[in-house]
Formats: C-alpha cells, structure tokens, sequence
C-alpha cells in the first residue's frame, strides 16, 4: 500500500469509531440538558482536551509517531469534535434570536475549546 494510501486508512479507521462515539455520546446527554448544543459543547471540549494530550505525548516525527497522530488526531478525535455540528447549532440560536444564549455557545466553545487543549498540553508534559 502506498504511503498515501496507507495514511487516508488511518484516518478513516480513526474517523468510524470517532463519529459513532460523538453520536452515541451527544443523543445520550441530549435528554439531561436543557439545550441539546450542549452536548456537542461537552463532546467538543473534552475532544480538545484530549487532543492536547495527543500531540504533547506523540512525537510528530515521520513513523509510527505521525502514524498514530494521523490515527488519533486526525482520525478519531477530527469525527469525535465537530465544526460543523456547532456552527449549525450556534446559527440556529442566531436565528431563533436567542442572541445570550448564541453568545454563551460560541464564548464556551472557542475560550472553552483553547482552555481544554492547554491543560492536555500540560498534562501531557507539553508546552
């Protein structure tokens, strides 16, 4: 198999059960929140913190290191988190005109999102 090759089925082993764990996970919690986003919030940040993790313990050297980045971060933890869910959520509540609410979403995700990926950083022994 092919370098390319090789790395595309990485990926797509990381994405499938990636996917089907944010989908298992943001249905499960969807029914205990008052809003559904927060679910994909949760997921999110839980996925940032885990890709700090990821890339301060793996080396992204070529090899098994950039194997197992494209594996995990990639992968798993690029169909765990999602944009495009959030985005899709966050306009809803923009369209909806529940303006705080919208505001709380975006300020949790993207503070809360960087927040996450430095204490797994940190944890991890990174920078």
């Amino acid at each position: 198999m092919s370098g390319g090759a090789h790395e595309a089925w990485l990926v797509a082993a990381g994405a499938v059960p990636g996917a089907w764990l944010r989908f298992r996970l943001v249905n499960g919690l969807a029914p205990r929140l008052p809003r559904r986003h927060w679910g994909t919030v949760m997921v999110n940040l839980s996925a940032c913190l885990a890709l700090g993790l990821v890339v301060a313990r793996v080396p992204a050297t070529v090899g098994q290191g950039r194997s197992l980045l494209l594996l995990l971060a990639t992968g798993f933890l690029g169909s765990y988190s999602t944009l495009s869910t959030l985005c899709a959520e966050l306009w809803t509540e923009l369209a909806d005109r529940r303006l705080p609410e919208a505001a709380r979403l975006a300020l949790v995700s993207v503070v809360g999102g960087l927040l996450a990926v430095m204490v797994g950083l940190r944890l991890g022994g990174g920078r």
